[in-house]
């Protein structure tokens, strides 16, 4: 194992990072890169994905880059485990070929860098990384072939002009207007205003029922975002989107494969 450590900007989030590829050129160079982006404070690296798995159970990290195709485990192997964590680190995909963009996405990925990048490639997926709010591997399987449907509410509920969400023990209601996006995590869904993320007890299933489409639009299996708080569009890969919203972190959500026509319908793409 190799191990760089660094003091960085406190403007920077100081990503605890390590990096897995069995081509010890690309290994390093990329950690050089990474050394000299000053967005990490700690730079691990193997060349080996089961050494990969005793660092990982061992150290906290918050952004892993691995190779796809690796002797032994692959890399969307590897990841495939990492959904187990309790808190899994970020991950981005680094490879020389773009026949796996497709399972990098279904993962969760924060981005697919495709070899040989440059420093500004780099700098953009750690940018989604810092923007990117935790545990996203750790999302509730479901059907991957999923794609939005017109999704009825069930005879008894009506549509909500406020929505409930827990706070400190309590009940408050939220102007829906307010709502940047909703997410889930595991068995719990978070809904995300400008400042402040909230416990909400409906699932992701019954806001697509119960909040109106438009403006809310369920973008990914993990997603139900609301567009009119959403400040710039632009793809990701292989017919997939990312949105941006309009809270303090500038937040971005993932549009997946098979709801990108139902975004491009709504909004006349």
């Amino acid at each position: 194992m190799t191990q760089i450590t660094q003091n960085i900007p406190s403007t920077k989030p100081g990503f605890r990072a390590l990096v897995v590829d069995d081509e010890r050129p690309a290994l390093e160079e990329l950690s050089y890169m990474l050394d000299q982006s000053g967005y990490c404070s700690r730079i691990d690296t193997t060349s080996e994905v089961l050494e990969a798995l005793k660092f990982l159970k061992e150290k906290k990290y918050d952004l892993i880059f691995v190779d796809v195709q690796m002797p032994g485990l692959t890399g969307l192997e590897l990841v495939h485990v990492l959904r187990q964590f309790a808190s899994p680190p970020k991950v981005v995909f680094v490879t020389a070929f773009d026949d796996y963009a497709v399972q990098a996405f279904e993962l969760d990925a924060v981005d697919y860098l495709l070899k040989p990048f440059s420093k500004e490639r780099l700098e953009q997926a750690l940018q989604r990384a810092a923007r990117r709010p935790g545990d996203s591997a750790t999302i509730e399987s479901e059907d991957e072939t999923y794609s939005r449907r017109k999704v009825d509410a069930q005879p008894g509920e009506k549509l909500l002009d406020k929505l409930p969400v827990d706070k400190e023990g309590k009940t408050i209601l939220i102007d829906l207007a307010d709502i940047r996006f909703a997410v889930a995590r595991g068995d719990y869904v978070y809904i995300k205003t400008l400042e402040q993320e909230y416990l909400t007890r409906y699932s992701i299933s019954e806001l697509e029922r119960r909040l109106p489409s438009p403006p809310f639009l369920r973008t990914h299996r993990a997603f139900l975002v609301n567009l009119k708080n959403v400040i710039e569009i632009y793809p990701f890969f292989n017919g997939a989107y990312v949105l941006k919203v309009n809270d303090r972190e500038n937040s971005e959500v993932q549009v997946s494969r098979g709801n990108a026509k139902n975004l491009r319908a709504l909004l006349g793409m």
